[in-house]
């Protein structure tokens, strides 16, 4: 495919006018309380997840780079970045290396490919079942060696808390006035970093809650092994400093998963499970905290891309996930 020099940025600027993606409430009972909790579900954006929103962030602040016929925009990720920087590439016919690891659900990277991404696969993990410091080690070498490639970074990059402070936050707030607490899951801790920052400007009053599961590393916990991807990460975050959220929330896998089930079954919503940790997360806050009356979860995506994980009988099986045996947080109806 022939490439041509192009103005990236004004490019950029028209796919980022996009409309709002929803906010639903569902309700549930803790205890002997009603509550009513709203999410806001990501999957709508155009990609498909809320990287939509950090891939145009990042690729907006080195958009004088990609101006050039020959570029070749390169980054580690775990999907959903790969998918809306694919997308973004392909607006820009530009060249785009992802690189991934055999985590990588089968849906996302046969989306990447259709798209037009080249998908560098490492192999090796780190005894835990992380393979970020191999992509990292891979991404530096194809930095190196690849004329006139551009990383986008999205560990280090302020453009991605900024894409959050910009976007999600303000509009999180304008959905759901009245909010006093937004969960959201952590993995490069940029979105948490840019909705913590604006609601601490705008809104001080919210209560910003950091959703993790046990074995990641982005708060320093032992490193340990995960079975989901989108949360949790296998280093510190480099955008989060104390005392930037006002508390954090461990979320069992299991436990995660059972959510993301339960969504299913009770009001027919697929979610990816990052969005599971951070529903059974608000619960479990909610339970201890009987203060917080209108909270929002941020869930970043849908349930389609791991129909072949947390939604397959075979897998948990293979995983040892006995769902009937999971204790319910919380009965949604």
């Amino acid at each position: 495919m022939e490439t041509v020099k192009v103005d990236a940025a004004r490019i950029l600027d028209e796919m980022s006018k996009r409309p709002p993606t929803p906010t639903i409430p569902i309700r549930a009972r803790i205890r002997s309380r009603d509550i009513t909790i709203r999410l806001k579900l990501e999957k709508a954006n155009k990609w498909g997840s809320i990287k939509d929103r950090t891939a145009l962030g990042l690729v907006t602040s080195v958009a004088s780079q990609l101006d050039n016929p020959g570029a070749t925009l390169i980054e580690s990720t775990s999907g959903n970045l790969g998918v809306a920087l694919a997308s973004i590439a392909r607006e820009l016919d530009r060249r785009f290396i992802a690189v991934v690891d055999p985590t990588l659900s089968q849906v996302l990277a046969a989306k990447m490919t259709r798209i037009g991404a080249q998908l560098d696969f490492v192999t090796d993990s780190d005894g835990n079942g992380s393979y970020l410091n191999a992509r990292l080690a891979r991404v530096a070498t194809l930095v190196e060696s690849v004329p006139e490639a551009v990383w986008t970074d999205q560990y280090h990059n302020p453009a991605n808390p900024l894409a959050h402070y910009r976007s999600t936050a303000p509009e999180l707030l304008r959905q759901a006035p009245g909010t006093d607490a937004v969960f959201v899951a952590v993995s490069t801790g940029g979105t948490l970093a840019g909705i913590s920052r604006y609601m601490r400007e705008y809104a001080p009053g919210v209560r910003v809650i950091a959703v993790d599961v046990p074995g990641s590393r982005v708060f320093g916990e032992p490193r340990g092994r995960r079975l989901l991807t989108g949360i949790g990460a296998a280093r510190r975050s480099s955008f989060l400093t104390p005392g930037a959220w006002d508390d954090t929330v461990l979320v069992e896998d299991c436990a995660a998963i059972a959510v993301c089930h339960q969504m299913r079954q009770s009001f027919g919503v697929s979610l990816g499970g990052s969005s599971g940790a951070v529903i059974a997360a608000c619960v479990q806050y909610m339970d201890a905290h009987p203060q917080i009356a209108a909270p929002i979860c941020l869930c970043a995506d849908g349930g389609a891309p791991y129909g072949h994980t947390i939604y397959a009988d075979d897998w948990l099986r293979a995983e040892s996930i006995e769902l009937a045996r999971i204790q319910a947080p919380v009965v949604f109806r």
